[in-house]
């Protein structure tokens, strides 16, 4: 017997209810637009494209830039957080909570202007690229120090039990299992980086929040600057997400291959 559950919706039902969706969703703007007396004019972006590409170029370099750097910050600190040397454990739960435990806005005048000062960076690209990793690296180590604690004990016992040494243990059992648990997680983290580092505009870094705000004080036009770049935003995020998902098939297309 069939359960309503195993039953999936074709592809046509998918595409036109997402249709529908996105009808409701661009009704419902355009009716609010319309109660509140605007008029949008987006032409008037035209002359500002390629100040608009360059910001957009420059959010995802320091986008791609944080998460590799937040990776590896994280990678750190979540063995560092089970390290039996207690200074390194300390110091790693201390990071974690202190940089969880504050706003990513006050890191960054923190950071930049008593830190980087202090330390000579001046660079406000390289000092955002660090800010942000920094940042986020403390979310990703929790993400990646979950993975590893979420792996059953009874997984290493079966390699063991079959002769696999370390290696091949930690490439046929451990690194699938882990990367087919926090990859969702990781890539919402991705979608974070890109939309955090819009807060990198208050040190002046021009990437597309920064050259927004400055295409608004030349052309007074703030509600389609924004809503334009808002989309830009959701363009990134939402390929971000593409991507996860075919990531999360794969891992987990070899794990039940295993």
């Amino acid at each position: 017997m069939i359960q309503k559950a195993d039953i999936k919706p074709s592809p046509m039902n998918k595409g036109l209810n997402a249709v529908a969706v996105a009808v409701f969703l661009i009704g419902l703007v355009w009716l609010s637009v319309h109660l509140v007396g605007l008029t949008l004019d987006f032409t008037t972006l035209f002359q500002y494209k390629t100040r608009l590409w360059q910001g957009f170029i420059m959010t995802i370099l320091i986008s791609l830039g944080s998460l590799v750097i937040s990776l590896i910050i994280g990678l750190l600190t979540a063995l560092g957080q089970n390290s039996k040397v207690l200074a390194i454990n300390y110091l790693c739960k201390a990071y974690v909570l202190i940089i969880r435990g504050t706003p990513l806005l006050v890191q960054i005048y923190f950071f930049y202007y008593i830190i980087g000062t202090s330390w000579g960076i001046d660079n406000r690209y390289v000092a955002g690229v660090l800010i942000l990793s920094l940042f986020e690296g403390s979310y990703i180590s929790e993400i990646i120090r979950g993975g590893f604690e979420s792996i059953e004990r009874q997984k290493y016992e079966i390699a063991k039990a079959i002769g696999l040494t370390r290696m091949k243990t930690f490439k046929l059992v451990t690194l699938p299992i882990l990367l087919s648990r926090i990859i969702p997680s990781l890539t919402g983290q991705f979608a974070s980086i890109i939309k955090d580092s819009s807060l990198l505009s208050v040190i002046a870094v021009i990437e597309l929040t920064q050259t927004t705000q400055e295409i608004s004080a030349d052309n007074f036009r703030m509600f389609e600057n924004y809503i334009f770049v808002g989309v830009l935003y959701f363009l990134l995020t939402f390929a971000v997400s593409l991507l996860s998902k075919k990531l999360e098939r794969r891992y987990k297309h070899e794990l039940r291959a295993q």
